[in-house]
């Protein structure tokens, strides 16, 4: 399924928790993504992805979609670590 782009949100939480990324970091590096993929193991299902933001910094998003609202919603945001990059495939 494809996730509606243009209904995106992003968390508050993640400039609170990571003040160097702000929220169109955020969404630049979610409009760029390189890998994504869907853990369906969860309920709701949780998109993981990464993608480069306009500095540069290749960042790691989670996100869940709510179909009631037609949003996806961002509620994790920071540096790529090797774990997200293992788990997508990129190491």
């Amino acid at each position: 399924m494809d996730l509606p782009e243009q209904r995106l949100v992003v968390h508050h939480r993640i400039r609170e928790r990571h003040p160097d990324v702000t929220e169109d970091d955020v969404r630049t590096a979610w409009n760029s993504q390189i890998k994504r993929r869907k853990r369906e193991e969860l309920h709701p299902p949780q998109y993981a992805a990464v993608g480069f933001d306009a500095k540069g910094r290749l960042l790691q998003m989670v996100a869940v979609y709510d179909p009631l609202n037609d949003v996806v919603l961002i509620f994790h945001a920071m540096r790529a670590t090797w774990n997200m990059l293992n788990e997508l495939g990129l190491s």
